[in-house]
């Protein structure tokens, strides 16, 4: 690893906050369901990676798709913030006060009739994670540099409700991040790196 990609790797946390504080996220109107998701970063042989889960096939939502770690907001959850944070912490273990908030992306309707608001934190390194079987099938760490690369997105065109609509779709080691998973993931990569 060069000294500049070096830097920029510690750097990239304080970036990250900057890239959110700095900016007017996009709230959707209150209706569906409301949920939160953990966009979770960590560091991993000097640079950053993102952890996805792949979805058990018996759940009755997203089966068998890779998402990031989150679900439903609990009545007494204060905020999406906390839903993301305690769902994380049910679905790999990662303690809520383990993980460094930096700040949230645009909400996201999902067609599942669920209103997402993505919170983006980093959780520190070579952490012991503790899968729960009964959501999760595997882990998925992928590095922030190969998920920079154009030649692992796509872009197709599908029809929902008589309207058109793009789906993102990255490409890792065999497996495909799609839908809303990746269409948070590429806001994500927007504001950071400036695409």
């Amino acid at each position: 690893m060069t000294e500049s990609v070096a830097r920029e790797q510690s750097d990239l946390p304080e970036r990250i906050r900057a890239a959110l504080a700095s900016r007017k996220r996009v709230p959707l109107a209150p209706g569906p369901v409301p949920a939160a998701v953990l966009v979770p970063l960590f560091l991993e042989g000097g640079e950053y990676h993102i952890l996805f889960t792949k979805r058990t096939e018996h759940l009755n939502h997203h089966r068998g798709e890779i998402s990031f770690p989150g679900g439903v907001r609990h009545p007494d959850d204060r905020g999406p913030r906390e839903t993301a944070l305690r769902e994380t912490w049910e679905e790999v273990g990662i303690r809520p006060g383990d993980v460094d908030v930096l700040g949230e992306l645009d909400d996201y309707f999902s067609i599942h009739n669920y209103l997402v608001t993505p919170v983006v934190g980093i959780f520190p390194p070579h952490y012991p994670l503790k899968v729960n079987p009964d959501e999760i099938e595997r882990i998925i760490t992928v590095p922030l540099t190969h998920l920079l690369r154009p030649d692992i997105f796509r872009i197709e065109d599908w029809n929902w409700k008589g309207r058109t609509h793009p789906v993102y779709f990255f490409t890792y080691e065999g497996d495909e991040i799609w839908g809303l998973t990746a269409a948070i993931l590429k806001q994500f990569l927007d504001l950071t790196f400036r695409r």
